[in-house]
């Protein structure tokens, strides 16, 4: 049975999701999820040692075989985008610096890898992930459930054997494949 341990982060300047799951087969156990909060710090560079350091230690504790990490979205506002791609940077930095493997998926792949829908909402990402995980309850912080999607989505895309998961034409061709991740 092959074991994976995947750290999913969901990058950010005020809040960094952090999730880390357990796969072993096909099934997905909850390891660890939390929400790094960054609002109250003063200043980009301090907020970029918090991740860096948040990261290593995160690594360092759980020993994950991948990193998958949300890449930044392009919006209007291009200095929130440069904030999000410099924090997105510091955390995959850490990454390399214990020589785990990065993978990296736009928010619209992890959405459509858990709900279907590339255009679904954080809440309906939580809400199937939830179930898939079997949550007692969804965090109030759903930066926390996108880290967490991060990881499932990486593991999904990856497959237990490395091989990347077949295309599916809908939801019927979906339920049918997946029997295990419907409730």
């Amino acid at each position: 049975m092959t074991e994976k341990i995947i750290l999913g982060i969901d990058p950010g300047t005020n809040n960094m999701g952090l999730g880390v799951i357990e796969v072993k087969g096909s099934k997905i156990e909850i390891i660890a999820m939390d929400v790094l909060k960054l609002d109250k710090l003063s200043g980009q560079p301090l907020k970029l040692k918090k991740i860096f350091e948040t990261t290593l230690r995160t690594i360092d504790h759980f020993h994950p075989d991948e990193l998958a990490i949300e890449s930044p979205f392009y919006g209007k506002n291009i200095q929130s985008m440069l904030k999000l791609g410099r924090a997105q940077g510091v955390a995959i930095a850490a990454a390399l610096y214990r020589d785990i493997p990065v993978f990296e998926y736009s928010p619209r792949k992890i959405k459509q890898s858990i709900t279907g829908k590339g255009s679904a909402s954080k809440e309906q990402v939580a809400g199937l992930l939830a179930g898939m995980l079997s949550m007692k309850q969804i965090p109030e912080n759903l930066d926390i459930t996108d880290a967490l999607a991060v990881a499932v989505c990486h593991h999904f895309q990856k497959g237990v054997t490395g091989e990347k998961s077949p295309t599916l034409s809908g939801w019927k061709a979906f339920v049918t494949q997946n029997p295990d991740r419907v409730k």
